[in-house]
């Protein structure tokens, strides 16, 4: 395990390496810049702006100087978001986010296993079909066009649940759903593949033969062996639903780091742009460390290298 860890961690710094130099370079080859607005800022302004945000300097030696700051922790001060520093911005920010997020991922995970399990289960039923169906579905549609068609429903023509908005339970229902969606119908094929594939296995068949009942065969014999393919699938699915969550927070008010991101894209605030970058990085490296724990804990067959 302190072997995998070390590796882990190398590779996950090599990675950040990579993804900052890239992102770095990319965002100042862009067209445009943080200061150009429809009112031009004064000469002097300007300058002592850019001296503030060391862009006075050459490209290089920008590069090497955010390169340190961001190896110390510190993650300069938003362009746009002024009197703030990155570090304090995803701190406000990046608690909602998770909290939409593993919302999210719960509904997803719950409905999709049992809907895959039914699925299987039922295989060649017209419940099977039904299912299928609507995982197909689930699949095709974009999560922006769910919680389009979700507010229309049920806000207006029903009023369950509230627009927009942060604070109260009820409003990280919709926009939860409406993010899990997709993942769930994803999560409704795999499991419906792997149960199918583990209900053929000899040691079923021969729990079946010796008179275990069917919910117990599902649950205890056959569910541990289904779990493995949506474990794996979990990882890309924790950093789809936090990539996800940056259009269904727009469009739910939701103040997560979701809005921020967006508008740092668009207003060019690197400072910002980057640390979220940097940020959804090494979230994905640890969901990824998570899934590779998890599938040798339910195979002791896998070993980690």
């Amino acid at each position: 395990m302190i072997g995998f860890m070390v590796r882990r961690l190398f590779w996950m710094a090599l990675t950040l390496w990579v993804v900052f130099s890239v992102s770095f370079f990319l965002m100042r080859s862009v067209p445009g810049g943080p200061f150009d607005r429809e009112r031009v800022l004064e000469p002097e302004i300007e300058a002592n702006l850019k001296k503030r945000y060391h862009l006075d300097k050459p490209l290089v030696e920008q590069y090497f100087i955010e390169l340190g700051k961001v190896v110390s922790g510190d993650l300069g001060y938003s362009f746009k978001i002024g009197d703030y520093t990155v570090n304090e911005i995803i701190q406000q920010g990046l608690p909602i986010s998770v909290a939409l997020g593993l919302l999210a991922l719960a509904f997803a995970t719950i409905l999709g296993l049992v809907a895959g399990v039914t699925s299987a289960v039922l295989r060649g039923s017209w419940s099977d079909l039904f299912l299928r169906l609507a995982a197909t579905i689930g699949i095709a549609l974009p999560n922006f066009m769910i919680a389009g068609v979700s507010i229309l429903l049920f806000v207006f023509i029903y009023p369950v649940f509230p627009a927009a908005g942060w604070g109260d339970f009820d409003q990280l229902v919709l926009p939860s759903l409406c993010l899990g969606a997709p993942y769930a119908a994803s999560i409704a094929r795999i499991a419906r593949t792997s149960m199918l594939d583990v209900l053929k296995q000899d040691h079923i068949r021969t729990a079946r033969a010796k008179g275990v009942g069917p919910l117990r065969l599902i649950v205890v014999h056959a569910l541990r062996g289904a779990l493995l393919p949506v474990v794996s699938f979990l990882g890309p699915a924790v950093a789809g639903i936090l990539t996800g969550s940056l259009v269904v927070e727009q469009i739910f008010a939701i103040p997560g780091l979701g809005s921020h991101f967006v508008q740092a894209a668009l207003q060019r605030d690197y400072t910002l742009a980057m640390g979220l970058v940097l940020l959804y990085t090494v979230l994905l490296f640890v969901m990824n460390w998570i899934v590779d724990v998890s599938y040798a804990l339910l195979d002791p067959r896998v070993e980690l290298k």
